[in-house]
C-alpha cells in the first residue's frame, strides 16, 4: 500500500513541477521585449495580451523538464510494480 501511495505522490508531484516550471519562467501577459529595429507585428488587441508573441514551445523541452519527468517515471514504475506483484 505504501508503494502505491509513494508512486501516486511522485506522479502528481512530477506533473505539478512541470506546470510550475512553465509558470515560473515568466509572466504570460508580459512578452519578452522585441528589438527596436524590428517592426512590431499587428495585434488584434492593443497592449499586452495573455498570448505573448514568440513564446515558442521551449517549455516542452527535455532540458527544463527532466526533474518532473524523472519523478513521473519513478512514480509510474512504482505503480506498475505494485500492480504486478
Amino acid at each position: 500500500m505504501a508503494v502505491i501511495l509513494i508512486g501516486a505522490l511522485l506522479t502528481v508531484a512530477g506533473i505539478v513541477y512541470m506546470a510550475g516550471a512553465v509558470l515560473w519562467r515568466g509572466q504570460l501577459s508580459d512578452p519578452a521585449p522585441a528589438a527596436s529595429d524590428r517592426p512590431k507585428p499587428y495585434l488584434a488587441t492593443p497592449g499586452p495580451t495573455l498570448e505573448p508573441r514568440r513564446r515558442g514551445l521551449r517549455f516542452l523541452g527535455l532540458s527544463q523538464n527532466w526533474p518532473g519527468l524523472l519523478m513521473m517515471a519513478i512514480g509510474l514504475i512504482l505503480l506498475l510494480s505494485a500492480a504486478i506483484l
